[in-house]
């Protein structure tokens, strides 16, 4: 004989298929005061792994400004948990958190997973995921910014720019995880970004290590037969969308040595921003090559990307 299921059971919340998303569990508190989500499930497609987010809260009440921090890789590569070898994970996080804001941390699919614009549809995902479930989190949703560096940079500065009201805005948006909301943001800082990925095409890729094997990220990124790609390369660069009317404050940093994403590349982007009446800081970083190698002052980069950030976000310590 089957065993009567618990009183507290109730079959009407069963559904099929089950939600793509749903609220976080309660968080972890650290000694420190800071409160963790860790690995939070914020979209779904049948076929690909879950795209998932940790959140850090400070210590205190809330709700707080937050940051959406975008990983790097060539959209092939990159994990939410780890910052460039450059930036150790305890400053950039410590940073974030002691300047009174929320850090979120994405992960999306890669490019061999899905081409363009998935990558984008899921930074747009878990933005209207983190608004949908702020008061559990303990963000505001009225004060979000996104962070990201290279293949991170480039989707940041699309999230910044890409709205509703944009060329294409509906197909760029995508409806993963809660499926619509507002996405926008209040300010982008973007390190060492592409901004064009047309003008990439022509510039030759460093050489790998030995024994190494890597795609071009940027036709694994864009997909398309090779007459295609022009044409998407277009949708896909930020530079396309630098008149919309999206246009939050952006912090553009990037090593004028950058043997990978050429400097020239944040140059036509703060130059197009300036030109709609955008407003816009370039801060070059003398000498210094991707992921800011070379340069003698990685602290003095985060802590001024973190002042422009805490700044545009209104937040309090």
């Amino acid at each position: 004989m089957t065993p009567s299921p618990p009183a507290v059971f109730d079959v009407s919340d069963m559904t099929w298929p089950p939600p793509p998303y749903q609220s976080p569990v309660p968080p972890a508190t650290g000694p420190d005061g800071v409160r963790r989500f860790d690995g939070v499930t914020y979209a779904t497609t049948p076929g690909y792994r879950p795209r998932l987010l940790d959140v850090q809260v400070p210590a205190g009440e809330g709700p707080f400004p937050a940051v959406v921090w975008i990983h790097g890789g060539g959209w092939l590569d990159g994990d939410r948990r780890y910052p460039p070898p450059t930036v150790p994970a305890a400053l950039l996080h410590g940073a974030v958190l002691a300047a009174g804001l929320a850090l979120v941390s994405i992960d999306y699919r890669h490019s061999l997973e899905a081409p363009f614009p998935a990558q984008l549809h899921d930074v747009k995902a878990a933005i209207r995921y983190v608004r949908a479930f702020a008061g559990d989190l303990g963000i505001d949703p009225d004060r979000i910014g996104v962070w990201g560096e290279s293949a991170g940079g480039h989707l940041a500065a699309l999230a910044g720019l890409v709205g509703s009201g944009t060329p294409d805005g509906a197909a760029l948006e995508g409806t993963a995880g809660v499926g619509t909301g507002e996405t926008g943001v209040l300010a982008v800082v973007d390190w060492y970004g592409c901004s064009d990925l047309e003008a990439l095409a022509a510039h030759p890729m460093p050489p790998m290590p030995s024994g190494v094997e890597f795609p071009d990220p940027y036709v694994s990124l864009l997909g398309g037969t090779e007459a295609e790609r022009p044409a998407l390369a277009r949708t896909a660069s930020p530079v396309t969308y630098a008149g919309g009317p999206h246009l939050p404050p952006f912090l553009l940093v990037h090593g004028t040595r950058d043997g990978l994403v050429p400097y020239s590349q944040s140059e036509a982007l703060a130059a197009a921003l300036r030109t709609s009446g955008g407003e816009v800081t370039l801060r070059p970083v003398d000498g210094a090559d991707h992921i800011f190698l070379g340069s003698p002052d990685i602290a003095g980069i985060v802590a001024e990307s973190v002042a422009f950030l805490a700044g545009h976000l209104g937040a309090s310590v």
